[in-house]
């Protein structure tokens, strides 16, 4: 079956970086655009990012434009997210998702595989 794992959050101060990384396995690792997301305590899930199958084109949310970069092996079957300059509101629950199309990518419900997420906080 589908499996996606995200893996590198944790604790960090403000200012600093991590790097996210989402291992996928049980499907065509190419043919899926992968997008990033994060969901804070009480509020929604909200797009972070996303990257085409080649990883050709990306897309950022304005929250993270020019802090946050996304990349993706797909020899290695997993997408990154490089996340630098961490301010506390980037603190959340951070989850990868595969789609095939790229269209509509900063809508959560059009994702049809996600990971079980991993936890990002950033302190002042």
């Amino acid at each position: 079956q589908v499996q996606l794992v995200e893996s590198g959050g944790g604790l960090v101060q403000a200012g600093g970086s991590l790097r996210l990384s989402c291992a996928a396995s049980g499907l065509t690792f190419s043919s899926y655009i992968m997008g990033w997301f994060r969901q804070a305590p009480g509020k929604e899930r909200e797009f972070v990012a996303v990257i085409s199958w080649k990883g050709t084109n990306t897309n950022y949310a304005d929250s993270v434009k020019g802090r946050f970069t996304i990349s993706r092996d797909n020899a290695k079957n997993t997408v990154y997210l490089q996340m630098n300059s961490l301010k506390p509101e980037d603190t959340a629950v951070y989850y990868c998702a595969a789609k095939r199309r790229f269209v509509r990518f900063t809508a959560w419900d059009e994702y049809d595989y996600w990971g079980q997420g991993t936890q990002v906080t950033v302190s002042s």
